[in-house]
């Protein structure tokens, strides 16, 4: 038994251990290691390395898109504050009532007055804006730019009421009674309208004639106040051909005809070459002037 045992072949040591561990089937596969040099790269670095470095950069990327708008066409939050810090220093900061306030309180003040004016200005008080800016102006007599500032609301308020005034007058005009929509005036049928509609048409008259006068004697009054306004402008630079132009354009609307050829003909010498040249020669010449040529 002893010599048949020793002619039976062992089971090589390697075999052995195969067989007894656990089943292939169940076995994990060890994923095979990169090779040294693929983990030099850097990006391989930071991947297996650092991967905290990526959740670093999204939330700087975050508070980048949202604080200073970084990718998304606009300055974010920044651009706020600076809006924010633009308006209040243009105004002075503080509500209508604390810079009217102020004004009160410092009647000489003219910033006091400029802040005042923009304040209403912001908020579309064109009317109470032009009351300090004027205040502003009779401070700072010199300062063009706030001149410049009351003609330009000067004209906006004058449009304003020139399409109010236009509206009046249609107004009017299609309340009327049409002649071909009224009976013989010697019928029963034209009395018994008359008496009706008259009381009713006279009063709605009265009314829009009332408005409509309004609107033309304050829209006259915005066209020479702004008139004004240029005379003072071009006192203070008489060789500037923009403003001579301007005040053209000024004098003509009020009908001084006198006052706005001799601002043409002053702006034609400064600016012979000026696309609005051919312009001003042209309104020359319709209100009575002759252009030298």
């Amino acid at each position: 038994m002893a010599r048949g045992t020793q002619h039976r072949k062992r089971r090589p040591t390697a075999n052995a251990a195969v067989a007894s561990a656990t089943p292939a089937s169940l076995r994990r596969k060890k994923k095979p290691k990169p090779p040294a040099w693929q983990d030099q790269l850097f990006f391989n670095r930071l991947r297996n390395h650092t991967k905290w470095v990526f959740l670093l950069l999204a939330v700087f990327f975050a508070v980048g898109f949202v604080v200073f708008g970084v990718g998304s066409g606009s300055t974010g939050i920044s651009s706020a504050m600076q809006s924010l810090f633009n308006s209040t220093a243009s105004t002075g900061g503080g509500s209508v009532s604390s810079l009217k306030k102020k004004t009160v309180e410092q009647p000489k003040n003219a910033q006091a007055w400029r802040n005042l004016a923009t304040k209403y200005e912001t908020d579309g008080d064109q009317d109470d804006a032009i009351t300090a800016l004027t205040q502003y102006t009779a401070l700072k007599p010199k300062d063009q730019n706030g001149l410049t500032e009351l003609a330009g609301l000067y004209l906006s308020r004058a449009t304003a009421l020139e399409t109010s005034y236009e509206d009046d007058q249609s107004y009017s005009s299609a309340i009327a009674p049409s002649s071909l929509f009224q009976a013989k005036t010697s019928s029963k049928l034209s009395t018994a309208i008359t008496s009706i509609t008259n009381p009713i048409t006279s009063a709605v008259s009265t009314l829009t004639s009332t408005q409509t006068n309004d609107d033309y004697s304050k829209l006259l009054g915005y066209l020479s106040d702004r008139l004004d306004v240029y005379k003072k402008i071009v006192a203070l630079n008489p060789k500037d051909a923009s403003s001579q132009y301007s005040l053209g354009q000024a004098a003509q609307s009020t009908g001084d005809s006198k006052t706005a050829i001799k601002a043409y003909k002053a702006f034609l010498v400064l600016a012979p070459q000026d696309a609005l040249a051919k312009t001003a020669k042209a309104q020359i010449k319709s209100l009575g002037g002759s252009v030298k040529k």
